[in-house]
Order: structure tokens, then sequence, then C-alpha cells
């Protein structure tokens, strides 16, 4: 008996940074990325089944967003994990969205519509 592969899925999407936030944005990143909460940021995927996560700073000329792609086996029940998670890094994670992006992770937050998805 063969068992079939997982298929991962992949959740991209476009966040506003609040005017004047992006320095903020950067900072919680880059200790996210390799400093003082890359092992719990890294836990955090983890237990919400995220096997990758991208996040890029993008300028336009309505302000700057932030650009996020995230993979997991299941996509709705990691975002899930992460706004409802108790876990201190959980919950330091949900203040910086509010703070930089207005986004309560809390209070749901409505998955992108895919248009485009070729490939070769």
């Amino acid at each position: 008996m063969t068992s079939s592969p997982t298929v991962t899925q992949t959740l991209a999407f476009a966040v506003p940074i609040l005017p004047g936030k992006t320095e903020a944005d950067r900072a919680a990143m880059e200790s996210c990325r390799d400093g003082d909460r890359k092992a719990d940021h890294a836990a955090s995927r983890a237990r919400a089944g995220i096997t990758r996560e991208s996040v890029w700073i993008q300028s336009t000329p309505g302000g700057d967003v932030a650009v996020v792609v995230l993979e997991a086996d299941d996509a709705g029940a990691a975002m899930g994990a992460l706004a409802s998670s108790q876990e201190p890094f959980d919950v330091w994670f949900r203040e910086v969205l509010k703070d930089v992006h207005g986004i309560d992770l809390s209070e749901g937050f409505p998955p992108p519509e895919q248009v485009v998805d070729y490939r070769a």
C-alpha cells in the first residue's frame, strides 16, 4: 500500500504597514530571523505546522507593505493556530501585527483570493 504525498499549501498576501512603522516591522522580523526571538519563532511555526515563511518589505506609492508567503500542510489551520495560541511568542507576534499593520489576527484573517498559479 502506498501513501499519497502530502500537498503543501501556499498562502501569499500583502498587508499595509502603517505610516511610520516600517522600521518597527523590520526590527521585529529581524529579531525572528536571526535575533533574540529566532528560537521562539521557529518553535511557533513548528507548532502551527508552518514549513516556510518569507516576508519582504515593499515600498509602493501608497506606502510600504509587507509581502508574506507561508507554506503549511493546512494553511488555514496554521493561521488559526497563530491566531489563538497563548504562547508568549505568539501573543507578542499578534501585538506586533496590531501595532505595525493594524490587524488583530485573533479576529480572523480572510484568506486572499488566488487568481493565477502558473507552473511549468
